[in-house]
């Protein structure tokens, strides 16, 4: 009976990737669209808590300012990005061919490197018009994928009004119901607090490291700027991508290495200071991955839905830690998949013992009810 359930499980998960390889074009909006319409919620609770001579605004005048916003921003982006990338693509294959001889005549002996083929091999793995043209088309492909993100951001609105409806019907239990919108409550609040911090930390990052890399001349800075900002939101690994990828363009457009290493220094120094000095004192340690839990999140996101899977999983892996990390049922794989086991987290003792499973049979009789009657 072991094997047949194990051999059951094996076959579902291998179901599950081939469902999420093949199904990319409806799923990918899909996971795009949930991100939106949360954080187009926040900032809509945001705007409903700003009171103004003791008015507070209506919630939904507070949504639609929320939706018009975000429409501004990703119309922004959209001509900001749709203006640059040609100009991008079009300088990367000499910018390759700079960093090439700058890699192959550093200042300091490299003879036992290129002896052992690894110059050639490091040139080709820092493939600059790959890593363009890679980022080019997926942010095309989201581009033609906007209209079916806008009918599921549209469906999602229509549907999160019956959501209290549901857990209703769902509980069918006051004294439960009380517990599980108790549960729901801590899980938004923890949620709203990661992503409010790390948009925060994210755009503080962008910002200051677009201002440098303007400062200092390093070409396309505005590109280099909002890719950070996304970087940031993938811990450690993307810290170390952040720094290292802005610093090889540096070396790429100059003739020394003078830009080189001051934009290492720069932006690593503005990592360190926003990464590990401000945003943990403003988190806690209650959202930390492990990085090989990362790096394997990455790897195998990054099979199945390309660059676009590797910017969306590490956020939605953190968010379910946080959900897991509430449930002592499921606390222990948060505490795996965390980078330290300690959870800052705290767990209500009534959670113990709550289960769904009362909730169907009370539905189940309530609709024998329904019928009898």
């Amino acid at each position: 009976m072991k094997v047949l359930n194990s051999t059951a499980t094996a076959l579902l998960v291998v179901l599950l990737f081939y469902l999420l390889i093949v199904g990319k074009a409806l799923l990918l909006p899909l996971i795009i669209a949930i991100a939106l319409w949360y954080l187009i919620n926040t900032l809509a609770s945001v705007f409903a808590g700003v009171a103004i001579a003791g008015f507070h605004f209506p919630k939904p005048l507070c949504l639609l300012a929320s939706i018009l916003t975000f429409l501004l921003l990703i119309l922004a982006l959209v001509n900001f990005l749709g203006s640059t990338f040609d100009d991008v693509l079009e300088v990367m294959p000499e910018y390759q061919q700079n960093l090439t001889l700058r890699l192959e005549n550093l200042p300091f002996d490299v003879g036992a490197y290129q002896e052992q083929g690894l110059m050639p091999l490091i040139t080709e793995w820092i493939n600059l018009p790959s890593y363009a043209a890679s980022m080019a088309a997926s942010f095309a492909g989201i581009l033609a994928s906007g209209g079916l993100i806008l009918i599921y951001i549209g469906f999602l609105f229509l549907e999160q009004g019956n959501f209290n409806k549901k857990i209703t019907a769902l509980v069918g239990n006051p004294e439960k119901e009380q517990n599980v919108r108790k549960i729901l409550n801590r899980i938004r609040d923890d949620i709203r607090k990661y992503i409010s911090i790390k948009m925060f930390t994210s755009s503080l990052t962008g910002v200051l490291s677009y201002a440098f890399l303007r400062a200092v001349d390093v070409d396309f800075a505005g590109v280099w700027g909002l890719l950070i900002f996304l970087l940031n939101f993938i811990p450690t690994v993307g810290s170390i991508v952040a720094t290292i990828f802005p610093a090889m363009i540096a070396l790429a457009q100059s003739d020394g290495y003078t830009l080189f290493l001051l934009v290492l220094i720069g932006i690593g120094a503005l990592q360190i200071s926003i990464g590990n000095i401000l945003e943990p004192r403003l988190m806690g340690s209650s959202f930390n991955l492990s990085p090989i839990i990362i790096l394997l999140n990455l790897a195998l996101w990054g099979y199945i839905w390309q660059i676009p899977g590797m910017f969306l999983c590490v956020p939605f892996l953190i968010i379910i830690t946080i959900v897991l990390s509430h449930f002592p049922q499921t606390r222990s794989i948060a505490i795996i998949l965390s980078s330290d086991g300690k959870l800052q987290i705290p767990v209500d003792p009534a959670l113990a013992s709550f289960s769904f499973g009362s909730t169907a049979t009370t539905l189940l009789e309530t609709d024998k009810d329904s019928a009898g009657e």
